[in-house]
């Protein structure tokens, strides 16, 4: 196999052909050199530590046992090694304990990491999540107590907000806060589906928990946020006793069964000790200040799980021979053929292709967005930014995770009857990406978000700068030569886009909410498809050029001759080919959807729960 996990050609170009760095003075020291070194060091941890723990994770799974939680034994060493190279927080402030690098450099890493084995690496997205909550709203005394040592990967972290009767509505939470004499708290209560609640990675394990003080407003408005260590931590740093976070069990999962998702009691056998992490009923505000991190993690989890997907179903169809090649007739001499070679499969690995190639540019993009608001002093460009990434993140985590899972069943597919059992990985790999489109809320809820929330921010001026950028990109392509034709396309396609947000805004607030709301999603797979056809416009505008200039035109005869003996010659024509696929083949079916979001039908405000089927 010449690739595992990622392409890595198309890895660096996206970093440097297609985004490049964020301009800023920490930065310069990342030049093309280093960050070459950084991609390659992050793909060989991925391939040779990491990797090997992706069945291990699935098959011996985690261990529950009075209520302690073991990982396989390969999960450890793994960890150890992850830990060691500093990668935990290989993007956060040297301040902090962390390597200061741009975020599009750490998407490329993680990207590795992340397909290699995603339950592995949610012990770290759990962990470097809690972290940075301490990090924005810990006092001084939480931040020298915890906060290196969990940016380290000594200590884990998690996130404790689901209950049995709160899951999407946080609001209905019953855990409890009672302050003591002492300015801590007393935590009451009971948490499930906490991804990394419990295991033996860390020798601690530091709980960001949602609660309700004694007295506290109802719903969210009264909700706070605590930090609840497994064991009380000692002014030197060192343990203490146990704090009575007891892990009552372990859910038996679909896929990620490597990652412990664990069931968790507070205080009910005996004291459970938390500090106030922030203000007092200010806990979903400090929680949600962190949501974008979380949900651009599960959309790069879905995107790195797809890109894994892909590369096994394409090194398969390359070497799996299999049927005579459609144009041989009835030659009885004829001899068969690698599967690659039949229409339809090309058909299904030009899908895989063109979406992952998609969602590493989105995603890439997305990461050099957040390293501009973090670097930048010009208050303009930051502020267009961060409403840039707003508008950008339910389609990076819901658009994205969809797009993901249908990735996964194509590379099922490729394999045939070998796809569907376990002795192959594509299996696996489909069912760890189907969780992707529920946790961090779940995909109808990014739908909600895009609807309610990103198209009416500053007056639809957000949603706007979005709409701008993909203008600019189709002006640059309209004076490509070759171009010209796929440009046109777009500029069409964001037209109607932009028109459509404005009605089904506007029907949004309006006496028609619920019928705005039923196409939601609708609205979001728009949105994505659009956003996806200007990453592909955008990545065939550099690659044109260059391809002419190899080849000294871009005729077909000329570029396929071309390409049989240079890589960067194919590999550019790939990229065209992609734009035309999905700007030409796919595109088209977005505008049916833009028109039956557009007629409204009633149907799913008008059936009574009744018609569903009998009781």
């Amino acid at each position: 196999m010449t690739q595992l996990i990622a392409d890595r050609r198309d890895v660096d170009f996206v970093l440097h052909e297609q985004i490049g760095m964020a301009e800023h003075e920490s930065f310069k020291e990342f030049n093309k050199k280093t960050i070459d070194l950084i991609v390659s060091e992050a793909r060989n941890l991925a391939i040779k530590e990491i990797l090997p723990t992706f069945k291990d994770g699935d098959e011996i799974g985690c261990k529950f046992e009075n209520g302690k939680v073991m990982v396989p034994e390969s999960f450890k060493r793994a960890w150890n090694i992850y830990c060691e190279g500093e990668w935990l927080a290989m993007c956060d402030d040297t301040e902090v304990g962390g390597q200061g690098m741009p975020k599009l450099v750490g998407c490329a890493a993680l990207e590795y990491m992340l397909g290699a084995n995603s339950a592995f690496m949610l012990y770290y997205g759990m962990t470097h999540g809690a972290a940075k909550l301490v990090e924005a709203f810990g006092n001084e005394e939480q931040k020298t107590l915890y906060m290196k040592k969990m940016f380290a990967g000594i200590w884990g972290g998690t996130m404790l907000l689901t209950e049995p009767e709160a899951g999407s509505d946080v609001g209905a939470l019953t855990t409890t806060a009672t302050k003591n004499p002492d300015g801590t708290y007393s935590i009451q209560g009971s948490k499930i589906f906490i991804s990394g609640g419990e295991h033996d990675l860390c020798e601690n394990i530091i709980h960001p928990v949602l609660a309700r003080i004694e007295g506290a407003p109802k719903g969210t408005k009264g909700i706070s946020l605590f930090l609840v260590p497994k064991y009380h931590v000692n002014n030197d740093g060192s343990l203490g006793d146990f704090n009575h976070v007891v892990c009552t069990g372990l859910e038996h999962k679909m896929g990620i069964r490597g990652n412990a998702t664990a069931s968790l009691s507070l205080g009910e056998k005996g004291k459970c000790i938390g500090t106030l992490l922030g203000k007092e009923n200010k806990g979903m505000p400090e929680m949600f200040q962190m949501m974008n991190e979380a949900r651009a993690f599960i959309g790069m989890q879905g995107f790195a799980v797809a890109s894994a997907s892909y590369m096994y179903a394409l090194d398969y169809a390359r070497n799996r021979v299999q049927g005579r090649h459609l144009l041989a007739g009835k030659d009885p001499l004829a001899k068969d053929v690698t599967i690659i070679q039949h229409p339809d499969v090309k058909r299904q690995l030009l899908n895989m292709k063109v979406y992952t190639e998609g969602m590493r540019s989105l995603i890439y993009y997305y990461g050099k967005c957040s390293d501009i608001v973090h670097t930048t002093k010009d208050e303009q460009l930051k502020v267009d930014t961060s409403a840039l990434i707003e508008v950008l993140t339910p389609i990076v985590k819901g658009y994205v995770t969809d797009r993901a899972l249908d990735v996964c069943s194509h590379g099922v597919q490729i394999y045939g009857g070998y796809g569907y059992i376990a002795e192959f990985p594509v299996e696996q790999l489909m069912r760890d990406s189907r969780i992707c489109m529920i946790y961090e809320g779940t995909n109808g809820i990014q739908a909600m978000d895009l609807l309610g929330r990103k198209l009416s921010m500053d007056k639809g001026d957000s949603f706007k700068y979005f709409i701008a950028q993909m203008e600019k990109t189709i002006e640059t392509a309209k004076e490509i030569d070759g171009l010209e034709a796929l440009a046109k396309r777009v500029s069409h396609a964001v037209s109607r886009l932009s028109a459509l947000a404005l009605e089904i805004g506007q029907r949004a607030r309006s006496e028609k909410v619920l019928n705005a709301y039923a196409f939601a999603h609708p609205f979001l797979e728009v949105a994505g498809d659009v956003t996806f056809a200007w990453m592909h416009l955008w990545r065939a505008s550099i690659a044109a050029p260059k391809l002419a200039k190899k080849v000294g035109s871009l005729d077909k005869e000329a570029v396929a001759a071309k390409a049989v003996k240079n890589r960067d010659a194919a590999f550019y024509a790939g990229q065209i080919e992609s734009a035309r696929f999905f700007i030409h083949t796919l595109l088209p079916a977005t505008y049916g959807k833009m028109d039956a979001i557009l007629e409204g039908d009633s149907s799913v405000e008008d059936i009574l729960d009744t018609s569903f089927g009998s009781k």
